[in-house]
């Protein structure tokens, strides 16, 4: 069943964008008018992150959320078939110069983002970096046969699957010798058990995780912000921000602070396009 299943989807993304959007637009209004996925979650997110904004302006952006957030789902499809060259139209960058300088320093680079349509797409930068190889941490689908496809779709371009669990004992025997970049999504909540750091974020008291600072800096390795933006519909651009320690070395939790003010300030330009369905806040009384 997974494997007609999976053809299915793949005939799907084989489809033009301009017909996918249309899926989009139907999968809009079953979401947002009819079913009301997560509505709940994505209103009190939206409120207590904003708490300066008026009802109407949090239901404009609660409405484009979805609008963003069915782009997404269609996007993602598509990148079961995507091709390199239309990524390279629908995703572009600033600021490449930087892996070229960190390389120059022989140090490997963390690549940080949060959650911001289109992380998907960023399957395609690898072909952009100066780095022999590249890795994606991601965290293991439960379903041994999804978990395969989605870790092909996203190593199309060769960017490896580093399951998150592997992350530590794989990054500690890997030289830093500027050969390696690695993609990190770390804005999302860690389990009960892993909750051992708190931040101010979005005006609440936030549990982050805080193990990517603590290998970068045993590592002493570079770190970069992507600042994502959605042009238009199916376009986004990248900028990427080299993170730079207030003293010579950065200290404990510096990268997690710098991290989130980034991705807070992104998420301010443009509130609409970050993953607000995500229960991200369920563990901040602990």
């Amino acid at each position: 069943m997974n494997s007609i299943f999976y053809f299915i989807i793949f005939q799907i993304s084989r489809l033009p964008l301009s017909v996918l959007y249309r899926f989009s637009d139907f999968l809009f209004f079953l979401l947002y008018t009819v079913i009301g996925y997560r509505r709940r979650v994505i209103r009190t997110n939206l409120e207590n992150s904003f708490p300066e904004k008026s009802q109407e302006e949090i239901k404009t952006i609660h409405k484009k959320f979805y609008a963003n957030f069915c782009d997404y789902l269609v996007e993602t499809l598509k990148s079961f078939s995507i091709s390199q060259e239309e990524l390279d139209k629908r995703f572009t960058y600033s600021n490449l110069d930087i892996f070229n300088e960190i390389k120059n320093e022989k140090r490997d680079v963390m690549m940080m983002c949060g959650h911001i349509f289109n992380w998907e797409w960023f399957i395609g930068t690898v072909k952009h970096l100066p780095t022999k190889e590249s890795s994606a941490v991601y965290h293991k689908i439960r379903n041994p046969f999804w978990n395969d496809k989605i870790n092909a779709m996203r190593g199309r371009f060769g960017t490896k699957a580093l399951d998150m669990k592997d992350v530590l004992r794989f990054m500690m025997k890997t030289p830093n010798d500027g050969e390696l970049a690695y993609l990190f999504v770390a804005d999302q909540s860690p389990k009960q058990s892993a909750v051992h750091y708190f931040i101010d974020f979005l005006n609440q008291r936030t549990p982050v995780f805080n193990g990517f600072d603590k290998i970068a800096r045993r590592k002493d390795m570079a770190v970069v912000f992507c600042q994502t933006e959605k042009i238009k519909r199916g376009h986004y651009h990248t900028t990427f921000i080299r993170l730079q320690p207030q003293q010579e070395k950065f200290e404990e939790n510096e990268i997690v602070h710098q991290f989130f003010h980034h991705l807070e300030q992104t998420i301010q330009q443009h509130p609409d396009n970050w993953l607000w369905s995500h229960k991200r806040w369920k563990y901040a009384d602990l």
